[in-house]
């Protein structure tokens, strides 16, 4: 992102700063995995050359610009982030793309600017984690999609595991300072229980939301996995935020513990994030589904 980060709104700051901790190496491997997750998504949909695709929160355009790479007529780039159109505006012009893109600023569950029936794919990757109205977002997907249009979808399934990573911290042991990573924990629990979005689905619910807006035939592809977490540089792991509502570990620290308090907290804490020492719990949900 090109502006200043004081003149950011907060899903252009986290995917800029906060997702990766500002680590260059982090972002690096985190673009990675994000591709390999963007080339499934794309794959599962079946776009043929000259569809028209439109991409539900767009970010920084990885699935957009990957679909225009793979052969995509025309692009529709929507998102709620001014700040994040822009940027994929700017991208479009300095790819020489621009007449095969548009953009609309609008939510998943009100897709305004968006006519019926005027797109082939509906992609989304980690939207729905911030959508109320998932069923809504569904019906609006279902309108917007010829007869025969496909959604493909990404979702992280964050309730899988959520009880077992609280009883320590983000998934590291607390070896007697529950205390601690529990004060912690509830400043991030406070900004988002398990009524939020982010946590009130799992991958059955998707399924019966597609189902429930019309689309036939459906497949769900889920995996969970728990396995040991990977090395993470401390300043990464201390500023980084796992979405854009929440603060970094480090600004929840200063809320929740005193000075001295924060260095116990530290000292137990990085040798484990920095040697991979704690328990990485997650499921990930793929859905493609058709408008009959």
């Amino acid at each position: 992102m090109n502006s200043p980060a004081r003149d950011r709104d907060i899903w252009a700051e986290w995917l800029a700063e906060h997702r990766h901790g500002g680590d260059p190496e982090v972002r690096r491997e985190m673009l990675e995995k994000l591709g390999r997750r963007r080339d499934k998504l794309l794959d599962r949909a079946g776009l043929a050359a000259g569809e028209i695709l439109l991409d539900i929160g767009c970010g920084e355009g990885l699935i957009g610009f990957g679909a225009l790479q793979r052969g995509a007529g025309h692009v529709i780039f929507s998102d709620i982030s001014v700040d994040l159109l822009e940027f994929c505006r700017e991208a479009a012009d300095a790819l020489g793309v621009s007449d095969r893109c548009s953009f609309v600023e609008a939510p998943a569950d009100e897709l305004a600017g968006v006519a019926d029936a005027s797109a082939d794919v509906v992609t989304t990757r980690s939207v729905l984690i911030y959508v109320y109205e998932k069923e809504r977002a569904f019906r609006e997907f279902f309108r917007v999609l010829e007869p025969g249009g496909r959604i493909s979808l990404f979702e992280p399934i964050n309730s899988f595991g959520m009880d077992e990573r609280r009883q320590g911290f983000w998934g590291y042991p607390g070896n007697g300072l529950h205390d601690l990573a529990d004060r912690v924990e509830a400043v991030y629990e406070a900004i988002q229980p398990p009524s939020d979005p982010m946590l009130d689905f799992d991958e059955r619910d998707l399924v019966r939301f597609a189902e429930g807006a019309g689309f036939f035939p459906i497949d769900l592809d889920y995996h969970a996995e728990i396995r040991p977490t990977d090395p993470k540089p401390w300043p990464a792991f201390l500023n980084s935020a796992g979405n854009p509502k929440i603060p970094t570990i480090a600004q929840a620290m200063e809320q929740a513990l005193t000075p001295e308090e924060r260095e116990r907290f530290a000292t137990h804490l990085r040798p484990l994030v920095e040697r991979g020492g704690g328990v990485w719990r997650m499921g990930e949900a793929y859905l493609t589904a058709v408008r009959p």
